[in-house]
């Protein structure tokens, strides 16, 4: 039997993860007090039991002794019982985003800031998720990013290292992202902003990408971008890293950038046992 437990922090989305397991044929059961939780997992496990594959979800609002989940699990785990964590990790202005769109309480500050609740949350949850087999970032994903990813761990069975690589584009004139971790500047390269015919087109059609990787700069900058990235991962994986942001820019970010971006995503997507993902920031602008 498979046995997964999904748990995080509040809002990172591990009711929509449960649903999406659900549809992956799991059988799902939410916000169990932690307390009935070893009794749940002899009755699941009983050699009569039907039931191939769980999923349990757990968070803060089960039980405001949270701490003692891993406590619980361990011992789960020293009994024999076999099971997974998922962990769904969310930033914390994305998490206040969310609550504030919502309009819903945080469970750890019902009446205070929600900035506090997660804050709080975040350190409850610290030894969940050191411990946990595949740390998921919801922060920018979209539902069919992260059903991709369901999948790829719990319907395809591909080996996962918990780093997810956002691969994204931007404008120089609009500020270098935040979050990016690499950025790479490829205003080196000819502007199609510059050619009528391609000035209010983007790097997503066609002729703009025909136009920029025409020029031998954009293919030798690609190969070895691709290179240096492809050394770099494995390494981020080791030293546990699960969220690495690859932005490339040019001036809007809306030609050389996109067309960049599109490819570096091309050549990764299928390279490794990661996560990848691509955004274009700006070209909407």
């Amino acid at each position: 039997m498979r046995f997964v437990v999904v748990t995080g922090m509040s809002g990172g989305g591990k009711s929509t993860v449960l649903k999406m397991l659900e549809d992956a044929g799991f059988y799902c059961v939410d916000n169990l007090p932690l307390s009935l939780v070893e009794k749940f997992v002899e009755l699941i496990t009983m050699p009569n039991s039907e039931v191939s594959k769980v999923a349990l979800g757990l968070d803060v609002r089960s039980d405001q002794s949270f701490e003692d989940a891993t406590r619980i699990l361990e011992q789960l785990k020293s009994r024999g019982y076999a099971f997974e964590i998922l962990f769904l990790e969310t930033d914390e202005k994305t998490l206040i985003k969310r609550y504030k769109e919502t309009r819903r309480v945080h469970p750890l500050a019902p009446e205070g800031r929600v900035e506090d609740g997660v804050q709080k949350e975040r350190k409850v949850l610290e030894n969940v998720r050191r411990s946990a087999d595949y740390v998921i970032d919801t922060s920018h994903l979209l539902t069919r990013e992260l059903k991709e990813e369901l999948d790829r761990i719990f319907v395809e069975n591909e080996e996962y290292n918990n780093l997810m690589v956002t691969v994204m584009s931007f404008g120089f004139k609009y500020g270098i992202p935040a979050d990016a971790d690499l950025v790479f500047d490829v205003r080196f390269l000819p502007n199609p902003y510059y050619i009528d015919q391609l000035k209010h087109k983007t790097g997503n059609d066609r002729e703009v990408q025909d136009y920029v990787m025409s020029f031998p700069e954009a293919g030798n900058f690609m190969e070895k971008l691709v290179d240096m990235i492809r050394f770099l991962i494995p390494n981020y994986v080791k030293e546990g890293k699960h969220s690495l942001v690859v932005a490339v820019g040019c001036t809007g970010g809306r030609h050389r950038s996109v067309t960049l971006a599109n490819e570096l995503y091309k050549r990764m997507k299928d390279q490794g046992t990661y996560g990848i993902k691509l955004y274009h920031r700006d070209v909407a602008l």
